[in-house]
């Protein structure tokens, strides 16, 4: 397959000004996800989408000179991730340049084990399923079957729909969360306005790896894990 390794960088960051330029340890945090992407024996390119020149210096320095500078218009807070995508299809193909799939690496997930990205887009091109993305297990604590919605007559009702609950954790199946690291999606289903299509595999990743950084407290996690891992 042709995948297009896409990461997406824009400036107006509010939790962390600047946070993608932003030295964590001896690097910017956007060259963590770049030097895993140009690891990657299976993206046939690599591109970073922003709306901002110095983000663009950064990435040039990095190994990964942007070939186009993002509209501002989709790099507002209101920017959905799918329009970033579809915008640089869009690029591409104007250039009679085509994708099979799209691998989308967050900046804000900086760290990613050693050939990950490969064990992901292996597992997603034998799963044939529109979509992949890492997940981390949800606790059992915070399970979906142990949770609860509110009511409009002020009850509470099981958040999955069954009308028992499950008593003991052993019974309870497995759930996971998105962790932000990798989604890979096939060009149809993102040309049929969707990241995610009709299906969707999934890849667990180490947990001892997981930061998602939107807050100084989130980068102060990540300084901590810095230490404790090795690049």
């Amino acid at each position: 397959m042709r995948i297009l390794g896409l990461i997406p960088a824009r400036g107006g960051s509010k939790g962390v000004p600047k946070k993608n330029i932003k030295l964590l340890g001896r690097m910017p945090l956007l060259e963590y996800t770049i030097n895993s992407a140009k690891e990657s024996h299976f993206l046939t390119e690599i591109v970073v989408s922003t709306d901002d020149e110095e983000i663009a210096i950064a990435a040039e320095v990095s190994g990964c000179k942007p070939p186009f500078i993002r509209p501002v218009a989709l790099a507002q807070d209101t920017s959905t991730s799918l329009e970033v995508v579809q915008h640089a299809l869009s690029f591409y193909e104007e250039q009679q340049i085509f994708f099979d799939a799209v691998c989308l690496l967050q900046p804000t997930s900086p760290f990613r084990e050693k050939g990950f990205i490969d064990k992901a887009i292996e597992k997603f091109v034998s799963s044939n399923a529109d979509c992949l993305v890492s997940v981390l297990e949800i606790p059992h604590e915070y399970n979906p079957h142990w949770s609860f919605e509110a009511t409009a007559n002020g009850l509470l009702k099981i958040a999955t729909g069954e009308s028992q609950i499950i008593s003991r954790r052993q019974e309870l199946p497995k759930a996971f969360h998105r962790d932000g690291s990798v989604y890979i999606t096939k060009t149809e289903a993102i040309k049929n306005g969707s990241l995610y299509g009709n299906s969707i595999a999934y890849i667990e990743s180490n947990p001892q790896f997981h930061v998602n950084i939107d807050t100084m407290k989130d980068w102060e996690k990540a300084e901590k894990l810095l230490t404790q891992i090795h690049f």
